[in-house]
């Protein structure tokens, strides 16, 4: 997959978050949740752009570690979402899955530029 593809794709993650959070109960604890997880969800792809502009390898793997980190707290607060089995279900478990996939290709980035970058 190529940067431009993952750019769009994380931008598409972070839409179908944000219109998800749209549908969640209105009450003061919910807002809470919802903005957490809007923050880390659209950060996800603003991160990694900014890492595909990286100015070196250890730049981009810094900015890449941050991107790990917002998708590894997307993803908590989608599983904090899930047991209270609130929002729709099968977009939130569609977008359980999604970040699960993101947070694994984010990690086997970082490690892959962590071990070229050792040598």
């Amino acid at each position: 997959m190529t940067p431009q593809v993952s750019e769009k794709r994380t931008q598409a993650f972070a839409v179908r978050v944000l219109r998800f959070a749209q549908t969640l109960p209105f009450r003061r604890s919910m807002q809470v949740l919802e903005m957490q997880l809007v923050r880390a969800a659209t950060s996800i792809g603003a991160n990694y752009r900014e890492a595909n502009r990286a100015e070196s390898r250890k730049d981009f793997l810094h900015k890449v570690a941050v991107v790990e980190k917002e998708a590894s707290e997307t993803l908590y607060w989608l599983e904090l979402i899930e047991a209270l089995q609130i929002g729709d279900p099968e977009e939130r478990t569609a977008l359980l899955q999604e970040c699960r996939e993101r947070l694994a290709i984010f990690t086997r980035i970082g490690k892959t530029v962590r071990s070229r970058l050792s040598k």
